[in-house]
């Protein structure tokens, strides 16, 4: 990459770009290497039900829909566990950033999977907050009445006592993660495929907040500022910016 040299920078300033780009080659190796040990998995396990879910149909009125129903002519599902459930008075920011982000990735990614996003809110509460935060392109399912999000992990009710412990999770309290779930359907059987489970994974000092990196714009973008991600972490919403 010899050939790229912006104004005015120093030979120093090269030589060590030059060293981060040989890096960030490996790193996108390492991406596909992992990609490719993901997309050769063997079968996971045989759906354990087939969840009926709660959604908006297209006249408007609420309607029930099957998990089975939901590959939409696809082979491959992708549902996404929103930390929104009705005990909660808002939903949770890093979830609402993220989503944020895949408002518009939503319009692309039905042409190669189905991607649907769960909560255990009432679907009119759900469809209220997308309507209201601008999300065009997101569907949204409601798991209020099955067991989808304690059977994939979407909330921490079947959690062993040893993982409990390990995190710090009291006993006989429970709350929804965001966990990413993708399912399978081949042969006429679904599959579960993979999960997110670095979503559970020890973290690291300073580590945080880093199992679904890999959709998240707002990280990719503050990774590449001097000042890094620093301690910040997503809102709601922000105080207007100052115009220049």
């Amino acid at each position: 990459m010899e050939h790229l040299s912006y104004p005015n920078e120093s030979g120093e300033y090269r030589a060590a770009r030059n060293a981060l780009l040989d890096a960030e080659m490996e790193l996108r190796r390492q991406l596909e290497r992992i990609a490719a040990l993901r997309r050769a998995l063997p079968a996971g396990g045989v759906l354990k039900e087939d969840y009926v879910f709660e959604r908006i149909g297209k006249n408007g009125a609420v309607e029930q829909v099957k998990l089975s129903e939901l590959f939409e002519g696809k082979q491959s599902l992708i549902l996404y566990s929103f930390m929104f459930g009705p005990e909660r008075e808002k939903p949770c920011p890093g979830c609402t950033h993220l989503l944020d982000g895949l408002d518009g990735a939503a319009r692309h990614v039905p042409q190669r999977a189905s991607f649907y996003i769960v909560a255990k809110s009432p679907i009119a509460r759900l469809a209220a907050w997308a309507r209201d935060r601008g999300w065009n392109h997101l569907r949204f399912l409601s798991t209020a009445g099955n067991s989808y999000d304690a059977d994939y992990f979407g909330d921490t009710s079947s959690f062993g006592a040893a993982m409990r412990a390990e995190r710090g999770y009291e006993d006989g309290k429970n709350w929804d993660e965001p966990m990413l779930n993708v399912f399978r359907k081949e042969g006429g059987a679904i599959h579960h495929f993979w999960g997110s489970e670095l979503v559970f994974a020890s973290e690291e000092e300073g580590q945080d907040h880093r199992a679904l990196d890999l959709l998240d714009p707002v990280w990719g973008l503050l990774d590449t500022i001097p000042e890094g991600r620093g301690d910040f972490f997503p809102k709601l919403s922000y105080e207007a910016r100052p115009l220049a």
